[in-house]
């Protein structure tokens, strides 16, 4: 579990709740589909009490480059296109379960093993959930 570190200390957001047409949600999705991520997801988390942030995104890559370049892809469209930086990102050295933080939205990009054995829709099964596919 410490790839769930960087949701613990980090500050609590100040801005508006975002919803799925947000630029920001809408940007990550798109970055998600150019790598061709599978099984992509997204929980509204904002009911949860709680929850930490307003959404999951979970998605699954097949190897670790493919897990490497969505992430990057990710940071840099996020950044090209919505002029946000991350808060924090884990996992890039053991690039199994990438994790990118942008307070409001929490990215995790998986491998299918990782995310079988975390069960992170399990754990939330509370949220509204829906799939993104391409």
């Amino acid at each position: 579990m410490e790839h769930l570190t960087a949701l613990k200390n980090r500050p609590k957001s100040s801005t508006p709740q975002i919803t799925r047409n947000a630029k920001i949600f809408k940007t990550i999705i798109k970055a998600i589909q150019d790598k061709k991520g599978e099984n992509i997801i997204s929980m509204d988390l904002s009911k949860i009490h709680e929850s930490t942030t307003d959404f999951f995104i979970i998605c699954e890559a097949n190897n670790t480059t493919q897990l490497k370049a969505i992430a990057d892809n990710v940071e840099y469209e996020v950044k090209a296109n919505c002029s946000e930086w991350a808060y924090k990102s884990e996992g890039k050295t053991a690039a199994q379960w990438l994790l990118i933080d942008y307070i409001n939205i929490v990215v995790h990009v998986m491998h299918p093993e990782s995310r079988n054995f975390y069960r992170l829709e399990e754990m939330w099964n509370d949220a509204d959930t829906k799939m993104h596919d391409l």
